[in-house]
């Protein structure tokens, strides 16, 4: 893994780009320093941008979230997300798991997130007695987004009827602003260790990187995926067998001794280290997406 300060010094390298959205190019609030020029700079270049978010809703409505922050549609190609994905995987019913559905769903998360369902034939229900599986799309704000407790007396009662879970977004947790918050990947994580089936539908699973691949259009060899989460943005990447680049200052920046408030740089060599230990071999590191 080799270091960069910017993407400047890769740029040569590759004709497409897949770039993490929470973490990379923005914090939930705001884009980072620096990532409307680089997107410009690599618009510029004449590279190809998908931007591919765990994101538990489509892209449609992912899409004006951006704009509102100043990332305006001209800085890349397409969006994909771990909600579109879900959407369509229960839409058309081919993969085996999703075949063998009922259509009784008992949806885990925000009003916010209906838009991963909507307009499918399912029946939306309340009570686990009376549904087929769980559509897990992470925290309410209304009942909390610091810990999983408040959705444990519901989790367990979809465990003891033994419903099998979407989690239509795998990571564990985000940062917002500057507040760290868990994601529905937590709360998978809690019914799959009580020995109930979950299927995880985004990064790093195969099904979403196919379909942002295909938006891409660029020959694998010629593709980076930029993410800041080892577990979620480079396992997938090298699932798939395309080069990552890792972003150190994401949701791993303190872990790595990076501080964007005291603007001072991950340690390299501690992020090494840590790639190495998860079993992960990125090609690059940056301290952050920009030129």
């Amino acid at each position: 893994m080799k270091w960069h300060d910017g993407l400047s010094t890769l740029n040569d390298d590759y004709d497409g780009y897949i770039l993490d959205l929470w973490g990379v190019v923005h914090n939930g609030v705001q884009p980072y320093p620096g990532v409307l020029e680089c997107l410009q700079r690599l618009r510029e270049a004449g590279r190809r941008v998908v931007l591919l978010s765990n994101a538990p809703r489509r892209t449609a409505t992912v899409e004006p979230n951006l704009r509102r922050m100043g990332v305006s549609a001209d800085l890349y190609d397409a969006i994909m997300t771990s909600g579109e994905c879900t959407h369509r995987m229960l839409a058309s019913r081919d993969d085996p798991w999703f075949a063998a559905l009922g259509r009784r769903m008992i949806h885990l998360g925000p009003e916010k997130d209906v838009d991963v369902y909507a307009g499918l034939d399912l029946d939306v229900v309340t009570d686990p007695a009376h549904a087929d599986f769980v559509l897990n799309t992470g925290p309410d704000a209304e009942l909390g987004e610091e810990d999983i407790a408040p959705y444990l007396p519901l989790l367990e009662r979809c465990a003891v009827h033994g419903l099998p879970m979407i989690c239509a977004n795998p990571d564990q947790q985000v940062i917002r602003g500057t507040q760290r918050l868990i994601c529905a990947g937590a709360m998978a994580g809690w019914y799959a260790e009580h020995g109930r089936d979950v299927r995880w539908i985004g990064k790093p699973y195969p099904e979403v990187y196919g379909l942002a691949l295909s938006l891409l259009d660029v020959p694998r060899d010629r593709v980076l995926a930029l993410g800041d989460a080892l577990a979620t943005d480079m396992r997938g990447a090298a699932t798939v067998g395309i080069d990552g680049c890792w972003v150190l200052g994401g949701i791993h920046q303190e872990m790595l001794g990076g501080s964007w408030a005291q603007g001072r740089n991950p340690d390299y060599d501690l992020a090494v280290e840590e790639a190495t230990a998860a079993g992960l071999a990125p090609v690059a590191c940056v301290p952050s997406l920009r030129w």
